[in-house]
């Protein structure tokens, strides 16, 4: 069987696993402080250009969100969240037991959110018997694929600061984002265009992690503090730390996203030749072909993948086939090669 479900489920990059190897027996500080954390958090605060800045590891991506986007409001304020969002439809009321409530807007088959879908929303929420938006969530890349320009966040970001509106952006899979071809954002860009984001590590060669960045230091206050109260402190922390050393030191984590990019268009491409419409060109590792019932079973006898959503056409689906690090392109290629047989 071929593999392409998710992006998640491999171990983790050699490098990785051999720095944790290398270090397993060493006696570390706890919860963070030890000096692979430290040096990790430095490296990254250089790397977005934002020397001041707050940098916490987090386990997964459920984690990172919840934290810090209830660390972030008041408990009469809301988060906006695109519908098809992660905070909003994939994290089984994780944020909501916070006691926030989520606003989501309908967006396109991209994923994105604009800023010209926000005023209505806003207005609607004058009233004070409703909860305040005070934050918007986003995802880059989004759970469809699509990759936000410079031009789309400067214009999201310049909207929310003129509004009294935090820019949250969700990076399980920036990897993916910004090693796009269709990307030109760069760390130093989110530093200065969102009050908060993460680097995903779990969805691009480590074994856990997420490396939360809060470029303004007065945003950040006691949030070691939230970070605790919310279980999110990993006794061991220096197995965080090490990873991303491991993973960002020499551009290690961008080289395994880019790859996975490569297999997914690669695959992408081969589908499209097989004659598989696509519910969205996703130029990231997640692609998402239409079948019909008949070639889901057939295509399922032979792949893992999942169900995506219900085909704009009756008696389709959309599913998702996902590229990783660890994908091999001859896994790609003998796929496409045993596809049109089933077919």
């Amino acid at each position: 069987m071929y593999f392409f479900r998710n992006d998640y489920s491999q171990g983790a990059h050699p490098k990785v696993l051999e720095a944790l190897a290398a270090l397993s027996g060493e006696d570390n500080i706890g919860y963070g402080d030890d000096p692979y954390s430290s040096r990790a958090k430095d490296l990254i605060r250089t790397l977005c250009r934002c020397p001041g800045g707050m940098v916490e590891f987090l386990i997964g991506g459920t984690q990172a969100n919840v934290t810090a986007c209830a660390f972030f409001l008041n408990p009469w304020e809301a988060a906006i969240a695109p519908e098809t969002g992660h905070l909003n439809g994939h994290e089984v009321g994780a944020f909501e037991a916070t006691g926030h409530k989520i606003l989501p807007v309908e967006v396109g088959r991209d994923g994105k959110l604009r800023p010209e879908q926000l005023p209505p929303l806003l207005e609607r929420h004058q009233d004070t018997h409703l909860t305040k938006p005070a934050l918007v969530y986003i995802s880059n890349a989004t759970e469809t694929g699509g990759v936000y320009t410079k031009a789309e966040l400067t214009a999201l970001s310049e909207f929310c600061h003129a509004n009294g509106l935090l820019l949250f952006i969700d990076g399980a899979r920036l990897g993916a984002a910004l090693s796009s071809p269709v990307n030109d954002v760069t760390l130093p860009d989110l530093a200065r265009l969102a009050d908060a984001f993460y680097i995903g590590g779990t969805k691009n060669g480590a074994l856990l992690g997420e490396a939360l960045v809060i470029p303004d230091p007065a945003l950040a206050q006691d949030f070691f503090r939230m970070k605790k109260r919310m279980g999110a402190v990993l006794a061991k922390g220096w197995i965080q730390g090490v990873q991303f050393l491991a993973l960002l030191e020499d551009g290690l984590y961008f080289d395994i996203a880019r790859h996975a990019n490569e297999m997914a268009a690669l695959l992408q491409d081969g589908l499209k030749r097989l004659g598989l419409p696509l519910y969205f060109d996703s130029p990231t590792n997640q692609i998402f072909p239409i079948a019909t019932a008949a070639q889901r079973e057939r295509i399922a006898s032979i792949a893992h993948f999942e169900d995506w959503c219900p085909a704009p056409e009756p008696g389709q689906t959309v599913i998702r086939f996902v590229t990783s690090f660890a994908t091999p392109r001859a896994r790609v290629e003998d796929f496409l090669r045993d596809l049109p047989g089933v077919l």
